[in-house]
């Protein structure tokens, strides 16, 4: 299969259409549920709206062989053997209570889940900004739109990480970090020419670097080896579309598309930016 499958393009097309109504059912959805997901982690009644409103569009969709999220342990199978589509529906949703930046992830892989990275064909981001925007990796290109009414209109395209990087961004809390990576933010941060951009979302802080240039970091954490962010949902199609778009990723040692999965829910340490900083911070670890 190629990622001129039409099921691609239905995939990304889908997504971009449901966007809008995703972020207006935020409206009045700001409250948890008596449920944890997969990785143990509160959901948000959004969380559980926005996964089911995917996963029942996503999986209708002819070519589409399994919808998997990190909201939901079992694997929506299909049967049909084109594509196969993971989802983080509402990244960031802890930033509802307080009325911050949220979005939506998403791969699509030409293998069976759970797939490394070097099987994604496309993958990209909805943001909840003060405008709804999306960028999209495919072929090995970027793309931005702005999402309204259903419709995507492309605002740039080629688009790659500015070569005079601005912005950072790290997570987990300081006292976890280890000590090699704590160094290293403190070369980061002694550059007056780079600015903290830290807003709780993840791919809000990933946008920044992919607009501004920079690195955005979830380490491995002294009480968490793995970091936080899952490998299939986030890791893998934050890494395609940077690495698109010029960049680098890492687990600390080795490309995140080079990591392989062996779980569904797998975590991995994630570092992702301008090359320059991704090999300094590759240098620091070992």
């Amino acid at each position: 299969m190629t990622v001129s499958d039409p099921a691609v393009e239905d995939v990304v097309a889908t997504i971009g259409r449901s966007a809008t109504e995703i972020r207006q059912g935020l409206i009045g959805r700001r409250g948890t549920v008596d449920e944890e997901n997969p990785s143990g982690e509160i959901q948000a009644e959004a969380d559980v709206w926005a996964d089911e409103l995917l996963g029942d569009r996503l999986s209708s969709i002819d070519g589409v062989g399994q919808y998997a999220s990190e909201e939901r342990s079992e694997i929506i199978d299909t049967g049909d053997e084109r594509v196969y589509v993971a989802v983080d529906p509402l990244d960031g949703s802890s930033n509802l209570k307080s009325n911050n930046t949220m979005g939506t992830v998403f791969g699509i892989y030409d293998e069976p889940l759970p797939a490394p990275g070097s099987a994604l064909v496309a993958s990209g981001w909805v943001l909840y900004g003060p405008i709804t925007t999306m960028a999209c990796a495919q072929d090995g290109s970027v793309t931005k739109y702005e999402l309204t009414g259903g419709e995507r209109t492309v605002v740039e395209e080629d688009v790659t990480l500015p070569d005079d990087p601005l912005v950072y961004g790290f997570g987990g809390r300081v006292p976890h970090w280890h000590d090699d990576f704590r160094e290293y933010v403190r070369v980061i941060e002694s550059n007056p020419d780079h600015k903290l951009r830290y807003g709780g979302a993840m791919i809000g802080d990933v946008n920044q670097v992919l607009t501004y240039g920079g690195i955005f970091a979830y380490p491995a954490l002294e009480d968490n080896p793995r970091g936080k962010l899952r490998l299939q949902f986030e890791g893998n199609p934050i890494a395609y579309l940077i690495e698109a778009a010029g960049g680098r990723s890492s687990d600390g040692s080795q490309s995140i598309l080079e990591v392989e999965p062996t779980d569904l829910h797998d975590r991995v340490p994630l570092h992702v930016g301008n090359a320059e900083f991704i090999d300094q911070l590759e240098d620091a670890l070992e």
